[in-house]
């Protein structure tokens, strides 16, 4: 008996890539509904998010702010080792006896121009860089030869607030440069604002010179006072210097010379060098002097 031939076997692999074949067309249907349906929001938005694409270690830790500035690195210690004495100064300066009488006769005062009451409060209170953000130290003195004052402060400071303070310190001179001020007895001064050099040390430095003129119990009066800043970091020194004497420039700008090298070594980690002393005469030619005092 003839029988009719038998269709050839598929091979067993290929049995099952037809079965699978519709499931997987399915799967891929999916994948690319998925995917349209999603537009922008899908792989669209993780190439244009950086958060999307960036793993998820690097979307926990947070992003720095800009607003953020450097915490002071200047300690008390520091700030205390940095101020300036009298023996670098001159022979004619010694540490003070207190707070001279024309600060309150002269520089308390008002005045209609904003920038202008700002200065004369910052000169009384003697903050003109504003409040500092960390540690302060302060030393005063006094001159013996012409009755002024000078005061070293060395402080820690909000480094873009300490920027912002200068910067307005640099446009007084033209804000400021004549006007009138009232004192608590309705006095009036003429104050006058002018910039001053100071030598070329530190990041950033201002320096002015400011006249305050007028009747004080009836009596004519003139104030002269110098006033420096020098900026190291996010720290910085500040200088008033004079009285109604004059201001000795030369003072001013030693103490601010001075004064920025020793802040300068303190926050690098050195002792700053002891300042240069005058040579002092013989304690027995020195007798008549103190008999005079």
């Amino acid at each position: 008996m003839n029988r009719p031939p038998r269709p050839p076997r598929r091979p067993a692999g290929a049995v099952r890539a037809r079965a699978l074949a519709p499931a997987l067309a399915a799967a891929a249907l999916l994948t690319t509904t998925a995917g349209c349906s999603d537009g922008a929001g899908g792989a669209g938005r993780a190439a244009d998010d950086p958060a999307a694409s960036a793993s998820p270690v690097a979307r926990r830790a947070p992003s720095p702010s800009p607003s953020v500035t450097v915490a002071p690195t200047l300690t008390e210690a520091q700030a205390k080792s940095a101020l300036i004495d009298n023996t670098g100064l001159g022979e004619q300066w010694a540490p003070t006896q207190g707070a001279a009488t024309w600060r309150d006769a002269l520089l308390k005062g008002k005045t209609d121009v904003a920038d202008c009451q700002r200065l004369l409060d910052g000169l009384y209170a003697e903050d003109l860089l504003g409040e500092p953000a960390g540690a302060r130290a302060v030393a005063g003195f006094d001159d013996a030869d012409n009755r002024a004052q000078l005061r070293h402060q060395v402080a820690a400071y909000d480094r873009a607030a300490l920027d912002a303070s200068l910067a307005w310190l640099k446009t007084a001179p033209e804000t400021c440069a004549e006007f009138t001020s009232t004192d608590v007895r309705g006095g009036q001064h003429t104050v006058q604002v002018v910039a001053a050099p100071l030598p070329g040390v530190g990041e950033a430095r201002e320096g002015l010179h400011v006249t305050v003129t007028g009747e004080t119990e009836g009596m004519p009066v003139a104030l002269s006072l110098d006033f420096a800043a020098v900026r190291v970091g996010d720290s910085a020194l500040s200088l008033t210097n004079g009285g109604i004497d004059g201001a000795d420039s030369d003072s001013t700008q030693q103490a601010a010379q001075l004064g920025t090298q020793r802040l300068q070594d303190v926050l690098t980690g050195k002792t700053p060098a002891a300042p240069p002393t005058n040579e002092q005469e013989p304690a027995d030619e020195q007798e008549p002097a103190n008999e005079q005092d």
